[in-house]
């Protein structure tokens, strides 16, 4: 039986599939088309942490999005992705005071 993916997938996910059995069709992308499908799969994989069901699903889902992310920063020559990531929090904070801002008035 044939399934066809089209996608980015993990380094050794080909040998997996040929110890499981099967018979991968790989190439290798182009830089461009690398970090095209890095951020199609950032989206894949943000959508899985959001249909997560269990802690540890949950888990396994935050890993692979941070991977990609990790990926998508290098392959942009990114490499002081957790600097910035560091700076930003310093400057605007983080996300842990769970603060969700309703609305904003504008005054004159």
């Amino acid at each position: 039986m044939e399934q066809i993916y089209n996608k980015l997938v993990r380094d050794k996910i080909p040998n997996i599939i040929k110890n499981n059995g099967g018979e991968p069709y790989t190439r290798i992308l182009s830089n461009d088309e690398y970090i095209e499908n890095l951020k199609k799969k950032l989206i894949e994989e943000c959508n899985e942490v959001m249909f997560a069901k269990t802690k540890e699903d949950t888990l396994e889902e935050l890993a692979d999005t941070f991977e990609v992310v990790r990926s998508l920063a290098k392959a942009l020559g990114y490499e002081n992705l957790i600097d910035a990531v560091e700076n930003k929090a310093t400057k605007r904070g983080g996300f842990n005071k769970k603060i969700f801002l309703e609305k904003v008035i504008e005054k004159d």
